[in-house]
């Protein structure tokens, strides 16, 4: 059977057989990307993100509903004074045809990546989160019984639970923020059988994201102006922008790539402080200077990645260059203003994350940065947790192991082996 896509490295062009392979085999360090062989979209007759399976990395599917969904606002768009304002929303919100449980967007990338292991790949998936995508891969889990390994910081783990129970996750909580969680994660996955699922490098994760930017397309029936979210690690703008560019390649959305509006929570704005200076580099002394205090500040604290894939080939910096795009910083009394705006409004609660994404719209109308009448694509990217409460029973995820932040992994090494030799 002939493969449907590629992968190519951006730095040596070389094309790579897809082996759930997440970097160039060369030691390129750009961001690997998907070129589909079917170069316009065809809706598929499938469940939720798997009609987009034209530009998804898989063959297959699985049997969820979940995937994004896009409408015109009429109340926040009048509140704002604006004609074309379209809301991407990745949640929980059956009246609206929403179906994500786990209310957030990161459920579009774990299904694509969970049919990518099991075809191409060959272990147990390993994921690093501040929370939300922790979620949606126990919630994939659950659905398919595919075990995972997820690793979250211990303020985090009341965020892990998912709407039936996930019998095939081991669960480790570090005492540290974030960052903690991604290096001892890094360390997990020496463990013979445990395999990292890569993150912003894993096609299936961005290409899964940039559903968003196609359902947003089809919807509008054309490529949006400006496209705005809220990033930590920033993999989501990446995204839009790669599914942005099929797009214009397709022929029917238009020829301009939409304005990247990407939006971080202050006071942790690395990301924010290097593109404002004109820089491609974060300098961590400049940019991240009492990161762990800048962190514990913050309304979103998903949207705290210290090592965020803004400098490498094809990441962020390029993304936002090549749409002309802007990066802005938003308050966490600004967010909470936003998220008020926006139940009134809409009537569905938003993500902490969301609400920053809204305030950046809130902000961008008041400083006249978008127009009126421009077509705009507001990513709301997680949602609705009020309302899967009133319809799902929640199962909270239990930690198997708890470590300290900069603990060796040797600590609990024998043990995790024994789990994955029992699900492997």
């Amino acid at each position: 059977m002939t493969e449907k896509y590629t992968l190519k490295c951006p730095d040596c062009s070389e094309e790579i057989p897809d082996r759930y392979t997440n970097v160039c085999p060369t030691g390129c360090t750009g961001l690997i990307r998907a070129y589909y062989w079917k170069k316009q979209l065809d809706i598929q007759p499938l469940p939720g993100i798997f009609r987009f399976s034209d530009w998804l990395p898989v063959e297959g599917h699985l049997p969820s509903d979940a995937g994004p969904i896009t409408y015109k606002s009429e109340a926040l768009a009048q509140e704002l004074g604006l004609s074309n304002l379209y809301i991407g929303f990745s949640g929980y919100w059956p009246e609206r045809g929403a179906a994500i449980e786990s209310c957030s967007f990161k459920e579009l990338e774990a299904l694509p990546t969970t049919v990518r292991m099991k075809e191409k790949g060959h272990g147990i998936l390993q994921i690093s989160s501040a929370g939300n995508t922790g979620r949606a891969f126990c919630q994939v889990s659950a659905l398919t019984g595919a075990p995972v390994v997820v690793v979250v910081p211990e303020s985090s783990k009341e965020r892990l639970w998912t709407t039936t129970p996930a019998e095939n996750v081991c669960l480790i909580t570090v005492e540290g923020d974030y960052t903690d969680s991604i290096e001892f994660g890094n360390a997990i996955c020496s463990i013979p059988g445990i395999v990292a699922e890569g993150g912003a490098r894993n096609v299936a994760r961005r290409d899964g994201m940039g559903t968003v930017m196609l359902d947003g397309a089809v919807t509008a029936g054309r490529l949006p102006d400006y496209y705005f979210q809220a990033v930590g690690s920033g993999t989501g703008g990446i995204a839009a922008w790669e599914a942005s560019m099929r797009l214009v390649g397709d022929g029917r959305f238009g020829t301009i790539l939409p304005h990247l509006y990407l939006t971080q929570n202050e006071p942790f704005v690395p990301m924010m402080k290097a593109w404002q200076e004109g820089r491609r580099e974060i300098l961590p002394e400049t940019d991240m200077a009492d990161a762990r205090r800048a962190i514990s500040q913050v309304y979103a604290d998903v949207l705290t990645n210290r090592h965020p894939p803004y400098s490498v080939k094809g990441g962020v910096y390029d993304a936002l260059s090549a749409t002309g795009g802007t990066m802005d910083g938003i308050t966490n009394v600004q967010a909470k203003e936003a998220e008020k705006i926006f139940i009134d409004a809409e009537e569905i609660d938003p993500d902490p994350a969301a609400s920053v994404c809204v305030a950046s719209l809130i902000k961008a109308v008041e400083t006249g940065t978008v127009g009126k009448d421009d077509y705009i694509l507001l990513n709301i990217a997680g949602g609705g947790y009020k309302r899967v409460a009133e319809d799902k029973n929640r199962f909270p995820v239990e930690p198997m192991f708890s470590v300290k932040g900069g603990s060796p992994v040797e600590e609990i090494r024998s043990e995790i082996d024994t789990w994955v030799n029992g699900h492997a």
